[in-house]
């Protein structure tokens, strides 16, 4: 069993996969602000501020994975800002040989082939652009990085979020930089079904360096 550590693994992303990773009987280390008011049963808890180096030092020391599940959103907020702590977990992560990955958005995959990139169309919300150019800017700082950092990166479906949290099937479809959609158009996966995945990686890597998502 591998040891991973959860950064926001008390959002809505972070929270079904520390769920799903200490379900698989993982040993499961999750970081918040604060702690959760309904904590899943094995998993250790600690509380810290991912601006202070000295949390993200913690963060990589003694596991095996880091995934972070943090959101440009909140204290989080404004350009550059996530960027550059993903940045600094990347760099720890590297030096001491841990797997980093990072959940990230939709909006930075491609609506087809050669693009463009969903976050560029027109019916796009203007309020959300300013976290897809975030979290696609992590993603390029990772394509970029030294090749000995081991890391992942999960795009949800276009549809996902604590809004339509939808249900555990265990069935779904994997892709690479296209947003995938069903037959009639819906891009949707389920907070559960995206932590399968995304524990499923962990277990059995299949995208090393690359980005991945999830979708029905």
């Amino acid at each position: 069993m591998a040891r991973i550590t959860i950064l926001g693994g008390t959002g809505y992303a972070g929270g079904h996969l520390v769920a799903a990773a200490a379900a698989k009987g993982h040993s499961v280390v999750a970081y918040s602000r604060t702690l959760p008011e309904a904590p899943v049963a094995g998993v250790e808890y600690r509380t810290g501020d991912v601006t202070d180096a000295a949390v993200l030092e913690s963060a990589v020391s003694g596991t095996d994975v880091v995934v972070s599940a943090l959101s440009p959103r909140g204290k989080l907020e404004g350009a550059g800002l996530l960027r550059a702590i993903e940045e600094k977990l990347a760099g720890l992560a590297r030096t001491r040989g841990v797997r980093f990955g990072v959940v990230g958005g939709a909006g930075s995959l491609l609506v087809a082939p050669g693009g463009p990139a969903v976050a560029d169309g027109d019916d796009f919300p203007a309020e959300i652009t300013p976290e897809a150019d975030e979290m696609g800017a992590v993603l390029d700082d990772l394509r970029a990085s030294d090749p000995s950092l081991d890391w992942f990166y999960v795009s949800p479906a276009g549809g996902f979020g604590a809004w339509a949290p939808g249900e555990a099937t265990g069935t779904y479809r994997l892709g690479g930089d296209v947003l995938l959609a069903d037959d009639n158009g819906e891009s949707f996966i389920s907070g559960a079904d995206l932590a399968d995945a995304v524990v499923t990686e962990i277990e059995t890597p299949a995208h090393r360096r690359a980005r991945f998502t999830v979708a029905y």
